[in-house]
């Protein structure tokens, strides 16, 4: 184990990245910790960008590895991508956080652990034979040892109303305090956080805000701690910038599609981690028109949504991969009546309840094949937490113009992780225009499918004068909208029906091929993004390698021009968090032979996992 020399004074150091994981309990506030460390650094200006990790459990039993929760934040002083592979710093509450977390800590890291939390008892629990911090298990690492709870104890002691108990729960801020020290985090945001959050419960805001100063004071007046650490800000483009999770940015992106459309944003959702967050957002919102309903199932969520979309409302439903199984019966439906409706699949481990709070993107094949008939629709991926306002907007337009069911596609990673986003110009979003259908299209008559040069159908606002028309799941004839048995007939509109998908417009794919002579392009979808640039620019700036990359947006249609990007490389890798989906898709539609790289344990696709399998390619 190895502590800091005894010094006069503290040696500051100038670093340009670090990734720090904050790991105890699910009742050691460490969420908490990391979003408030995480606002502190936005401040500062450093690019960032985060990981949580959140147990599965409701609440394990305390001290177990079941029931860790962990935040990791990867900030710098130059353009990130990835919540970063391995932590330099880990913070560790009790031996259950220090076990489940030590093996991603990169070797001869720091390891600050709460001394504390480490009785025999609690050792134990959490699976040691011995207590780490008195063998030699630590040795590869550099270990401070912080009694933290019994600090946070002390400095509260004197703050009336509060019980040692009460000041226990204090110790996560002991922790924040310490680590905005050491590397110099700003603590006017955290102060000011702590009073508002407390204001109508002084005792409890004195005590967070002491143990909160005492960890900063512990970092700089201990011998412990001889050096703390520098990291400039970020350089980045002139604007407004705010610190986003894809949840956040989704919500965001659906509220500025129901402006630019003038549509009211109606939401129906049941409760289904990780997409009951997007509920918890837009509920918030009802000043801008948004209504929101917790449905009694997700069959009945995507019936309201659907019943939303047919009224003239922006219909909307969001769910993970269980949800989705169910609306699958409601999405065929949307397809048949040829309404708009925005269906968000925020993906997680499955199958069936699966892991519920680990991330996953296995539910592509779902997406694109999973309801009964032939009924296409469009799907749409998200690739950053930010890109998800922008990947909203766009299934929003998709949906509207072309009066299509539309799948948008998250993963628990992008909608917990967060990031610094740029606020757009309102000026610059795109206009989306319903078009509804006013007066009579035909010799005096409304006919519910007579269609345009998209082939997109009336939208009709039901009691619009004149308008009167059918509309349900049977076979329609096409132009009249009526039932129609006849075998011609479903021939011409099963075929219509896909046709009119593939008329969706798609930008072309965009490829990055700086030196122009790649032999091999790492093509991703999803959440892979920011690991696989990031793999990209460091094998090109550290082993001089020349590969492409490029990223497909839309899934389906995909974009015009990805069978010449594709036959443009003798090689092409598809790393996927799922085992090979999108890989089948394009083997069957173009007869090429990609490659494909897939993980399925949880965790999102690092930088380090597509390096090695292009180092593989390649040297």
């Amino acid at each position: 184990m190895a502590s800091g020399p005894f010094m006069d004074e503290k040696t500051l150091e100038k670093i340009d990245r670090v990734v720090v994981r904050f790991a105890g309990d699910s009742g050691d506030g460490m969420q908490l910790t990391g979003s408030r460390f995480t606002d502190a650094t936005a401040v500062v200006g450093n690019d960032l960008a985060t990981l949580p990790d959140f147990p599965a459990e409701i609440r394990a039993p305390a001290g177990t590895p079941h029931g860790v929760s962990a935040f990791q934040i990867h900030f710098a002083s130059r353009d990130i991508l990835t919540p970063g592979d391995h932590p330099n710093v880990l913070v560790a509450m009790n031996p259950a956080a220090l076990i489940t977390q030590l093996k991603a800590v990169e070797k001869g890291g720091v390891v600050i652990v709460n001394e504390d939390g480490f009785s025999d008892h609690n050792v134990r629990k959490a699976g040691y034979e011995s207590n780490p911090l008195e063998d030699d298990s630590l040795d590869d690492f550099q270990v401070f040892r912080v009694p933290m709870t019994s600090m946070t104890v002390r400095a509260t002691e004197d703050i009336e109303g509060i019980t040692s108990r009460d000041a226990a729960r204090c110790k996560n801020l002991f922790a924040l305090g310490l680590v905005s020290w050491m590397y110099g985090r700003p603590t006017e945001p955290s102060i000011r956080w702590i009073e508002k959050k407390f204001e109508e419960s002084p005792p409890l805001r004195d005590a967070n805000l002491a143990a909160f100063r005492a960890g900063y004071n512990f970092g700089e007046t201990a011998e412990l701690l001889a050096v703390h650490y520098e990291v400039d800000p970020a350089p980045a483009p002139p604007g407004t910038y705010r610190n986003v999770n894809g949840t956040q940015a989704l919500a965001l992106g659906l509220i500025a599609a129901s402006v630019q459309s003038g549509l009211g944003l109606f939401l129906a959702s049941y409760p289904i981690t990780p997409a009951s967050e997007l509920l918890h957002a837009l509920s918030r919102h009802r000043r801008f028109g948004v209504h929101t309903v917790q449905a009694e199932d997700e069959i009945a969520a995507a019936n309201m949504a659907l019943g939303a979309a047919f009224s003239g409302r922006l219909g909307v439903t969001a769910t993970s991969g269980p949800g989705m199984d169910l609306k699958a019966e409601t999405i065929g439906l949307a397809v048949a009546m040829e309404l708009p409706l925005v269906v968000v699949d925020i993906q997680r481990a499955g199958p069936s309840t699966g892991m519920p709070t680990k991330t996953e993107a296995a539910d592509l094949l779902m997406a694109l094949y999973g309801r009964h008939g032939e009924s296409p629709l469009p799907v749409v991926a998200a690739c950053t937490p930010s890109n998800c306002f922008d990947s909203a907007i766009e299934a929003v337009r998709i949906a509207v113009t072309h009066r299509t069911p539309v799948i948008l596609l998250s993963d628990t990673f992008l909608a917990n992780s967060s990031e610094p986003w740029r606020l757009p110009e309102a000026a610059n979003l795109p206009d989306i225009d319903p078009g509804f259908a006013t007066e009579p299209n035909h010799d005096g008559d409304f006919m519910p499918y007579l269609r345009d040069e998209k082939l997109a159908r009336p939208w009709a606002i039901p009691g619009t004068p004149g308008l009167r028309h059918r509309i349900g799941g049977l076979e329609k004839e096409d132009v009249t909208g009526n039932i129609s048995y006849q075998p011609e007939n479903h021939d011409h509109m099963t075929r219509l029906r896909a046709e009119r998908i593939a008329r969706v417009e798609v930008p072309d794919l965009e490829v990055d091929d700086p030196d122009g002579g790649a032999s091999l392009l790492v093509l991703g979808w999803g959440s892979s993004y920011g690991a696989i640039e990031g793999a990209a620019r460091r094998l090109r700036r550290e082993d001089g390698l020349e590969l492409a990359t490029a990223h497909v947006r839309h899934l389906n249609p995909l974009p015009p021009n990805i069978e010449d990007v594709l036959r443009s490389y003798e090689r092409v890798l598809v790393p996927e968090m799922n085992l090979g989906q999108l890989s089948k898709v394009l083997r069957a539609e173009f007869l090429i032979d990609v490659e494909s790289y897939t993980k399925v344990d949880g965790l999102p696709i690092f930088t380090r996992d597509v390096m090695e399998q292009v180092q593989e390619r390649l040297l």
